[in-house]
């Protein structure tokens, strides 16, 4: 969403927004697309894409394309332009900032922000000369922008991605954004109200490189199990982390996170099991089967411990 923000406010155009919940990233399926369209792509996986992507260049579309997830073999298509970084600290913020020259550079503080990216945004941030209250608010807009796309269907969420992304629009600072429009409060309680929950929860196993959790069948569970994996990934940077939060047809959406100190390994991982994929540093799988579990507790293990 703040990669797009920052697109839309150096090119604005009327288009077709096509998003959905974190886990949806199969979203060029849903995409209809010829001779003289332009298609926009923004943190999908191109390798989680390829079929679609290869119909939409046959059929004349010109695809722009940025992500930091694993990609496999991109096209070579003269119709599509790749900006694709995997890179452990670089997200699809940083990638869009690099090629605007930083023009809406709070934008991408706050979605460096909210992909767990600290230090990267921190760096972002320098020349902007924000105050410790400034930096801290871009720092919560992106965590709980994040924390709002966790839930198996767009019902577990506070609001729509698509209807967040229309009322982040009409805001080039988004320190404007947190100030004039009530949706950054509405998600920061929400996040301060699941996190509190969160909080109460033990790990099943935990080692010193390593620590898997189990979560309940809940919503509140569900969106708050990546923004609970990158706190206890920063409060514990040695050690990798797993949530596992049970799902309501039965198995477990799991993600998983590298530790900040090496942070390398989570896409290999969940890219073992069929519904599996992200980045080296935080990845996850979709739907991980009763029956899997103990295989993926065990390669959980072998891979961090």
């Amino acid at each position: 969403i703040c990669a797009l923000q920052q697109l839309r406010l150096a090119e604005p155009v009327e288009s077709r927004l096509v998003t959905g919940v974190k886990r949806d990233i199969s979203l060029l399926k849903r995409v209809d697309a010829g001779e003289g369209d332009r298609v926009t792509v923004l943190d999908i996986s191109l390798d989680k894409n390829r079929k679609d992507l290869q119909r939409l260049l046959e059929k004349g579309a010109h695809v722009r394309y940025y992500d930091h997830h694993f990609a496999g073999d991109p096209p070579d298509h003269a119709r599509l332009w790749t900006s694709i970084d995997q890179t452990p600290d670089r997200g699809t913020c940083f990638l869009v900032d690099a090629e605007l020259g930083g023009r809406f550079r709070g934008w991408a503080v706050a979605g460096t922000f909210g992909d767990n990216f600290d230090a990267t945004a921190q760096r972002l941030a320098e020349p902007l000369n924000l105050d410790d209250g400034q930096l801290g608010l871009l720092r919560e807009l992106g965590i709980v922008i994040n924390y709002n796309a966790y839930g198996s269907a767009e019902e577990d969420l506070h609001i729509r991605p698509a209807d967040l992304f229309r009322r982040l629009q009409p805001y080039s600072d988004p320190l404007t954004f947190i100030a004039e429009d009530a949706a950054f409060e509405q998600l920061r309680e929400g996040y301060t109200g699941d996190m509190d929950k969160a909080q109460t929860l033990q790990p099943e196993h935990r080692t010193d490189t390593h620590a898997l959790y189990r979560l309940p069948c809940e919503s509140w569970a569900r969106r708050v199990s990546g923004v609970f994996a990158n706190k206890l990934a920063r409060g514990a940077p040695e050690c990798a982390h797993a949530m596992l939060t049970r799902l309501p047809e039965g198995g477990f959406v799991v993600s998983v996170r590298a530790p900040l100190a090496r942070p390398s390994g989570a896409d290999e991982l969940c890219r073992q099991f069929p519904t599996g994929g992200g980045r080296k540093a935080a990845a996850g799988i979709n739907h991980l089967p009763d029956d899997m579990l103990d295989a993926f507790s065990a390669k959980f293990a072998a891979a961090f411990g």
